[in-house]
């Protein structure tokens, strides 16, 4: 059912890496170091302006694939992985896309689970990758035979 969607992508979507946003969201996963929130810290560091914690990009827009029908319930977040080329700076635009990379079978003794490996991807304008990052979401049997259905 999901093997089709391998391979697929979705548009790209601009976001922007808004200083309000990355201030909150420092906030909320209690990181509030100065490089994210203090504008001197930024302009003094190597970047000379504040960049976004490594997980800010969880709350971008990154497009839907069309083909892709997972339900809105019963899936659980296996794993995520980012890996960057340089850091998120506060207030930039970027372009943010997802693709269907694989997707896997296992049997156990609960049944049989789906393996749904996502990757996410934020370039900038001139198409430089700053961010990707991997996720498996995991398809229960109950869901499966819902889907199936």
């Amino acid at each position: 059912m999901f093997k089709e969607a391998i391979g697929k992508k979705s548009n790209k979507i601009k976001n922007n890496v808004e200083k309000g946003a990355v201030k909150k969201f420092a906030e909320a996963i209690g990181d509030e170091h100065p490089i994210y929130l203090d504008e001197e810290t930024g302009k003094r560091s190597r970047y000379k302006q504040n960049i976004a914690p490594p997980t800010f990009p969880r709350v971008f827009d990154y497009g839907k694939i069309d083909d892709l029908k997972l339900p809105n319930k019963g899936l659980i977040h296996g794993e995520q992985i980012y890996h960057y080329e340089r850091p998120l700076l506060v207030e930039e635009e970027i372009l943010c896309y997802t693709e269907v990379k694989d997707y896997y079978e296992k049997t156990g003794s609960n049944g049989t689970m789906g393996f749904l490996v996502i990757e996410n991807g934020g370039e900038d304008f001139d198409g430089n990758i700053i961010f990707t990052s991997s996720s498996i979401v995991i398809i229960t049997e109950a869901v499966r035979k819902v889907m199936m259905v």
